[in-house]
Formats: C-alpha cells, structure tokens, sequence
C-alpha cells in the first residue's frame, strides 16, 4: 500500500532555501580562505547561493506546480551571469546540477525538511 503524499508547505520550503543561502555563503568563505586548491567548492556553493537566491521569491514557493515550473525554467537558460566566480564553465555545470537536485526534491516533495548545514 502507498502511503499518501504529504501536502506542499511553502514555508518549509521558504525556510530550507533561506538555510541553505546562508550554508552556502559560509562555505564560499571557508573556501576562499583555503585558496586556489577550494576554487571549485567556491564555485559550487556560490551555484548554490545563485540558485537559492533566485528561487526565494514566496510567489513561486507557495505552490508545488509553480516552483516545478520556475526550476525548470532557470534549467532551460542559456547561461547563468554572477560575478566573483573563478570558472563559468564549471559554475553553470553545478548550477544545473542544483536545479536538477532541486527538481527531483519538488517532484518527490522529499528533502526540505533537511536544514542542517552539511548534507
């Protein structure tokens, strides 16, 4: 027997997205202090920052289908323009690597109750 899915909370999203940004602005710091061998996890965890930022808005959180559609439409850019990044090439890769992390997260409505810094 399946169990029936859980209903979709706009807030706990709200909160993982908000808990992450700031996660990730803390390892962009920890990596830059480590210098040229952390550029690419300052690069991944200012993809991080890219995509929680762009996603924070309460609009489209609030709903399931909306946040769906909003992914997969930061998915279909053709290029994703931030400053202070040491490789665009690697920086678009882990862009879209959250979002697809992201994705499967909405689809399975699973994950967002996950807040601690390190996952």
């Amino acid at each position: 027997m399946s169990n029936p899915s859980k209903a979709w909370d706009g807030e706990l999203v709200r909160k993982w997205l908000e808990r992450r940004f700031t996660a990730s602005k803390l390892d962009q710091a920890a990596a830059d202090r480590r210098g040229y061998e952390a550029q690419d996890e300052y690069d991944k965890a200012a993809a991080e920052e890219w995509v929680c930022r762009a996603l924070q808005a309460a609009d489209c959180t609030n709903e399931q289908v909306t946040f769906a559609r909003r992914i997969k439409e930061l998915i279909g850019l053709e290029e994703y323009r931030v400053t202070g990044i040491h490789d665009d090439t690697r920086f678009e890769r882990h862009v879209r690597g959250q979002l697809r992390k992201l994705a499967k997260m909405t689809k399975a409505n699973e994950g967002f109750e996950k807040t601690l810094r390190y996952q």
